[in-house]
């Protein structure tokens, strides 16, 4: 039975990884509170410690406006911490599956990004996101770099959230309208992973398969018509949402100012993850469908 090494147990893709990786092997699931990918040792250590057969790495520095004042500490959980896991998989002959972002591409593209589409990232978190994956690649170890945007589950805090509180709590909410992307549930990307894993086990498996992907969920849309379908989803299950009036909207992405800039256009192209593992990425809206029912219907 193979060792799996999960980092990030308790964020919104290691908690989804944590409900379906078990099937595939013995699996070692890490809290950042048990594993500090800011200590390069600890990494080490860890590693060493269970010889994994495989090291999934969704955790990150995620604090996209924070990372500005923190570029140090953005740095060494999102740049450094995953060079050093690929160096210790490399060490033993481990797969290392690395989970990145949309950020790493500055948004001016009018179609959507491909794997061999130049990255220019405009915020220290975009800057760090690459320099880990580009630590990935430069150790050259077996790898699967998963390129990601949008990311929202049923656990732990995100846009689905935040949209269902504010619009109990408010009659009108104003989101951006002319930035656009792929919002991409924590379970989908769980139950990819799984399918990819299950590959791999497979006897002709070939290495050259290893690399970089692009993962989401299909289509396109803004945050604004996102923020729209979340509370007509939610209207299906929430009386108080149902018999209330609530206005949704749209400003541009210069009336909501940051401090980290965001990507105008965040939409990956998955056509190279579909064909080479043959997976069935779901449309955003039907993705969101799906964990809105269970934010009502489930104990989570």
């Amino acid at each position: 039975m193979k060792t799996i090494l999960l980092t990030g147990s308790n964020g919104q893709v290691g908690w989804e990884l944590q409900r379906v990786l078990p099937a595939a092997g013995r699996l070692v699931a890490l809290t950042r509170e048990q594993l500090d990918l800011a200590n390069p040792d600890a990494i080490r250590s860890v590693i060493q410690q269970y010889q994994p057969d495989i090291i999934l790495n969704p955790a990150a520095y995620t604090a996209v406006d924070k990372a500005e004042g923190e570029p140090e500490l953005a740095l060494a959980v999102n740049g450094i911490a995953p060079g050093v896991m690929a160096e210790e998989a490399r060490k033993l002959n481990a797969l290392l599956i690395h989970f990145s972002t949309d950020y790493v591409f500055n948004g001016r593209n009018s179609e959507p990004y491909s794997e061999s589409d130049s990255s220019d990232p405009q915020s220290v978190y975009g800057k760090t996101k690459l320099a880990g994956e580009e630590a990935i690649r430069a150790v050259g170890c077996n790898h699967f770099i998963l390129r990601t945007s949008w990311v929202y589950g049923v656990h732990g805090g995100n846009f689905v959230k935040t949209v269902l509180r504010l619009a109990k709590e408010r009659d009108t909410l104003r989101i951006v309208a002319d930035q656009f992307g792929a919002p991409t549930s924590a379970s989908l990307l769980a139950n990819s992973t799984a399918q990819i894993l299950q590959q791999c086990h497979a006897v002709d498996f070939e290495e050259s398969r290893y690399g970089l992907y692009h993962l989401t969920a299909g289509g396109r849309t803004s945050w604004h018509r996102y923020a729209e379908e979340i509370v007509q989803f939610a209207k299906l299950y929430d009386e108080v949402l149902r018999d209330k009036t609530l206005t949704i909207e749209g400003i541009p992405t210069s009336g909501y100012p940051l401090p980290a800039p965001r990507p105008a256009n965040s939409v990956l192209n998955t056509n190279k993850i579909k064909e080479g593992f043959g997976l069935d990425l779901p449309l955003w809206q039907d993705d969101l469908a799906q964990c809105v029912r269970l934010l009502y219907t489930k104990p989570h």
